[in-house]
């Protein structure tokens, strides 16, 4: 690895660090009460280098969700050789258990964007989305996946549905727990798979 690869690397675990403090912060208090000054202590790091990598504190809401990705890589490890319908749930489990344990950023990152004209719907790049495409695709492969829609047309339908359920959560000020109600939509959701 050259110095120039090393120090992307060495950006992307500080930033990733910083995400990680933020998130960690904010299950014991507010986003409001939290300060720049606590997230640098916390992740071990001054400040010169937070706003170095982030603008402001409100900045690290938009790229809230890198750590999801870093957690769906974890999982995969875990469970990347399953069927694809249970690698489906451990998707969709890891999803929900990283925005319970995140609520207030799930939150104020889904009112940005629902005021945010120029917030692609989704992105395609993100982990998350392509591992579950992924998932269809290996399921169309092994003809346990109903023809009628592509594996890509599957795995966008999946992610608008399971997300809008992540918002229905939010508009209800987290009032109900989040993985029931997934397990409960996935039981549905998954008849889609011939078994």
């Amino acid at each position: 690895m050259d110095y120039a690869d090393r120090r992307r690397e060495q950006a992307r675990q500080t930033e990733r660090r910083i995400m990680q403090a933020a998130l960690a912060l904010m299950r014991e208090e507010s986003f409001d009460q939290m300060s720049v000054r606590d997230i640098c202590q916390r992740a071990g790091i001054t400040t010169g280098a937070f706003y170095h990598h982030f603008p402001s504190k409100e900045a690290l809401i938009t790229k809230g969700f890198a750590p999801l990705d870093d957690s769906m890589r974890q999982m995969m490890k875990e469970h990347g050789g399953e069927p694809p319908q249970q690698r489906l749930w451990y998707i969709l489990e890891s999803y929900a258990r990283f925005m319970e344990a995140g609520s207030e950023l799930v939150g104020r990152y889904y009112s940005r964007r629902m005021t945010d004209p120029s917030s692609p719907s989704i992105d395609r790049s993100r982990y998350t989305f392509q591992i579950m495409e992924d998932c269809f695709r290996q399921a169309q492969q092994e003809g346990i996946l109903y023809p009628e829609h592509s594996p890509e047309w599957v795995a966008e339908f999946c992610y608008r549905h399971f997300r809008g359920v992540v918002i229905d959560w939010v508009l209800h000020h987290y009032g109900y727990p989040l993985l029931p109600k997934m397990q409960e939509d996935y039981a549905l959701f998954v008849q889609i798979f011939r078994c």
